[in-house]
């Protein structure tokens, strides 16, 4: 008998729970791209595993940074996800709670620059990626960041505007290059705009690369390893440049939206997200580089993607501190050195 009610009672109170469960809907709010794949890969599994509803907004960063700020007296989103710039200016402006990582079962799992990637304890960092330089084998040879600025090289180089996310970490990598790694990428800057004239462009949108180097008028160029995919396809002798620096890296990140009602399910799906099956079909599907250093892809999936320990330790972030404590000031640094 007494068995009987243990087992009315635990089937009750599993039965509440997921009722309780199908009433809510998780507002989470995120880059536009890859959506149907995101929603095979994810937001439907943890519709099915939850029980609840996901409203999925989409939009650049501005926008909805901005949506959060607008609201923030009456959140209308639970999470979002943000550059590690971003999600540092969402936390100064005190839209953000911090995460309760005990909370979050599949952290131990996430690579170390990962975990609390502003160092606030505010986001968590679900992917990551390596911008390097892109460049002709048969043209050129590149050791270092620096190599792109020699004589014989530099009228056949695109370089990234500092107003993109790669234009703040290429010229930091070239401070770097040149010994002068400040984080007013003043030398940098120097450097570069005594040859502005020489590059072939400072591109704002990675898209144009494919094109300039299809024509040839582009030897070499930094770019976000995301871009890779486009460039190796073309029928050139192209690869990505093994420098002594190293690559410079960056993150997007997870956060809780302060003042959110559904805070406890929205690190259900933070965790579901950064799960080793979860972050191993996202990789699969060529969306996203796993930051869970357990994912084990097969070599043709590897090679596209951010991936593995060897590749994540020789990574270097510029942190988004400086960025945002530096962004107007590198413009204005910009415009009076290289786009005047």
């Amino acid at each position: 008998m007494h068995k009987k009610l243990l087992a009315a009672s635990v089937f009750w109170l599993v039965g509440g729970t997921l009722a309780a469960a199908q009433e809510q809907t998780l507002t989470i709010s995120v880059y536009g791209f890859a959506q149907d794949e995101f929603s095979e890969a994810l937001y439907k599994p943890f519709e099915a595993e939850c029980g609840c509803k996901l409203v999925v907004e989409t939009g650049n960063s501005i926008e909805r940074l901005a949506k959060l700020d607008a609201n923030k007296d009456a959140p209308v989103i639970d999470m979002a996800v943000f550059s590690l710039a971003d999600a540092l200016a969402a936390s100064r402006k005190g839209l953000t709670e911090k995460l309760d990582t005990a909370k979050l079962s599949n952290h131990a799992k996430l690579y170390d620059f990962a975990k609390d990637p502003n160092g606030d304890g505010m986001s968590v960092g679900y992917t990551f990626y390596k911008t390097g330089i892109a460049y002709r084998t048969d043209k050129m040879k590149v050791e270092s960041w620096a190599d792109l600025l020699k004589d014989e090289y530099v009228g056949h180089v695109a370089l990234p505007n500092i107003t993109t996310n790669q234009g703040g970490p290429v010229l930091s990598m070239i401070g770097k290059a040149l010994g002068k790694d400040r984080p007013d990428l003043k030398d940098a800057m120097a450097a570069v705009g005594e040859k502005r004239d020489e590059f072939v462009t400072f591109y704002v949108k990675s898209s144009q690369l494919v094109q300039l180097m299809q024509q040839e008028e582009i030897w070499a160029a930094p770019m976000g390893h995301f871009s890779w995919a486009g460039i190796s396809k073309l029928d050139l002798p192209v690869g990505w440049a093994t420098t002594k620096e190293g690559d410079a890296g960056d993150m997007n990140a997870m956060v809780l939206v302060k003042g959110s009602k559904n805070q406890d399910l929205a690190l259900k799906f933070m965790d579901f997200w950064l799960s080793t099956p979860i972050q191993t079909k996202i990789a699969e599907m060529l969306i996203d580089s796993p930051a869970n250093k357990e994912v084990v892809l097969a070599p043709e999936i590897a090679e596209k993607l951010t991936y593995g320990a060897d590749v994540a330790n020789k990574l270097t972030f510029l942190p988004a501190a400086t960025t945002l404590d530096y962004r107007e000031k590198w413009l204005a640094e910009w415009n009076t050195t290289i786009a005047q």
